[in-house]
């Protein structure tokens, strides 16, 4: 299988992981609570099989930059916290320095 799809699929675990984190008010709603271990497990597998092919460092940059970013979406979709021009400008600096490791080839 590709790493990067692997990679993708890590990254949207843990993002979907992190969201149920709020949901689960503090683990005591049980289905939010599994969804977490679900989430949390899907994204350490794929991410351990993605390492096989794509390299620790770059993997683990996209993984935690493009993690932290989307999670940080997801809790102004799902639970409508605030959005401004410094939130929107933390995002963009984690997005540009996954590019800027990509594109400097962090191998």
């Amino acid at each position: 299988m590709n790493g990067y799809l692997l990679l993708i699929t890590a990254i949207v675990g843990e993002v979907f992981g992190s969201s149920m984190l709020k949901a689960s008010n503090g683990f005591k709603k049980l289905l939010p609570t599994l969804a977490i271990i679900m989430g949390y497990g899907i994204a350490f597998y794929t991410l351990s099989l993605s390492l096989k092919i794509i390299p620790l460092g770059m993997a683990y940059a996209i993984w935690s930059g493009l993690g932290t970013a989307l999670t940080a979406l997801a809790g102004v979709i799902l639970y409508k916290e605030g959005f401004n021009s410094k939130k929107f400008i933390g995002l963009s600096l984690i997005i540009g320095g996954v590019i800027l490791l990509n594109l400097g080839g962090v191998h």
